[in-house]
């Protein structure tokens, strides 16, 4: 039997998997003071907070995540011309001893086992959607250009010398980073102009991490990015996570399978419910796990984590996938 490393990287080279690999079972994830700073004190059903980034977020009980709050008074960016007035980069430089807890935890990581990963949130788009509104930044990729792509040359370099801290420190072997990029049926912007404002900026990140230890990019996107899949071969992710069922899974590996591999098919909004059952998560798993194969396809939910909304639907989707294994290998 293949270890949980050997049988990932069977599955997403192509090679002999002896099972499928079981949703982030091979994906522990790693925290650091950066990652808290940026999240800030947010709690579910809690009050309005501002996270790192000076952005307001609310968690509502009955979310899955927590969300930007953009009433005109707590909006950060209000004029995109003069973001550099107003946006303010959390702190990168902590003390030994503030990432003495983290190191011990990274350290204690089997990587011979496993592929311990940093985990980056939110990603470039989200940073602007964050700090301006979605109206606005969707307007202002078309009327401010210049402005957007300087913010995202700032975020860029922000998120690089946070990977060098994370690197020095925690020395991942893998990373797992969000952005979302569209809606369930569509990408939020046109795949040129994604490539003009993120393909490159993405690549810079993505190689950094790379030449600093990193093996294996995992970037998380619960949406529709089928159109997006070759801007994130050139930018060297591995792992697209997240992949809703929309995207036409079956055909995504078929195409593109060997360039880089997927992680999803089975929707949250249609197993992970109030009214969830064992039955219906069954059949989900069971279809996209026999519609996509044994190659370049990792069964999971499209969830950014190895959680559920719901107690017991993630529990219950790996024991079906282990099903599904003793079924088709």
């Amino acid at each position: 039997m293949l270890s949980i490393k050997q049988n990932l990287l069977e599955t997403i080279r192509g090679g002999n998997p002896d099972r499928f690999v079981n949703q982030y079972e091979y994906l522990p994830l790693l925290y650091d003071p950066i990652l808290l700073g940026v999240f800030g004190n947010i709690k579910r059903g809690g009050p309005p907070e501002k996270n790192g980034w000076g952005v307001t977020i609310m968690w509502a009980e009955e979310l899955p995540g927590p969300f930007p709050v953009h009433d005109e008074d707590v909006k950060v960016v209000k004029d995109i011309t003069r973001w550099k007035e107003v946006v303010k980069a959390p702190k990168i430089k902590y003390s030994e001893d503030e990432w003495a807890p983290f190191v011990e935890i990274a350290s204690k990581m089997d990587r011979n086992e496993l592929f311990p990963a940093s985990f980056v949130a939110p990603g470039l788009f989200e940073k602007l959607h964050y700090l301006m509104g979605m109206e606005d930044c969707l307007i202002n990729f078309h009327e401010e250009p210049e402005a957007m792509h300087e913010m995202i040359d700032f975020f860029v370099d922000w998120e690089i010398s946070a990977a060098k801290e994370v690197c020095d420190h925690l020395h991942p072997t893998a990373l797992f980073h969000h952005d979302d990029w569209g809606t369930q049926i569509s990408s939020f912007i046109s795949p040129k102009m994604f490539d003009e404002f993120f393909t490159s900026a993405y690549k810079k990140i993505y190689s950094f991490w790379k030449a600093n230890g990193v093996e294996l990019i995992v970037h998380h996107s619960d949406s529709y990015a089928a159109n997006l899949v070759p801007s994130m071969i050139e930018m060297g992710i591995d792992i697209w996570q997240g992949v809703m069922s929309t995207n036409d899974v079956p055909a995504l590996v078929k195409q593109y399978g060997g360039k880089i591999s997927f992680q999803g098919g089975i929707d949250n909004g249609i197993v992970d419910r109030i009214d969830w059952t064992k039955e219906n998560i069954a059949k989900h798993v069971e279809e996209i796990c026999k519609a996509c194969g044994k190659h370049y396809f990792i069964p999971n939910t499209t969830m950014g984590g190895p959680e559920s909304t719901y107690p017991g639907v993630y529990e219950t989707v790996t024991e079906e996938i282990n099903k599904m294994s003793k079924i088709m290998f």
